[in-house]
């Protein structure tokens, strides 16, 4: 996967995942979150297939680090 393609699936991620967890952050807050939930989802082990199916997985991965996120302050 090139680099553009893995920063366009964070940007989605965690913007969607900001949005369903009802937090309004920065664009490059969301990038980072989304960039940091694809490689949880990612080592959790969940396969996913496609382009839908890897931003589906990068959202649930930057849900579960903002979920912790929100538990550890």
């Amino acid at each position: 996967m090139s680099l553009i393609i893995f920063l366009v699936i964070g940007l989605i991620a965690g913007v969607l995942a900001s949005y369903i967890m009802g937090r309004q952050q920065d664009l490059l807050v969301n990038l980072l979150i989304g960039i940091v939930g694809a490689v949880v989802g990612g080592l959790l082990g969940i396969a996913a297939y496609g382009l839908v199916g890897q931003i589906i997985i990068a959202t649930l991965g930057a849900i579960l680090c903002l979920w912790v996120w929100r538990r550890m302050r």
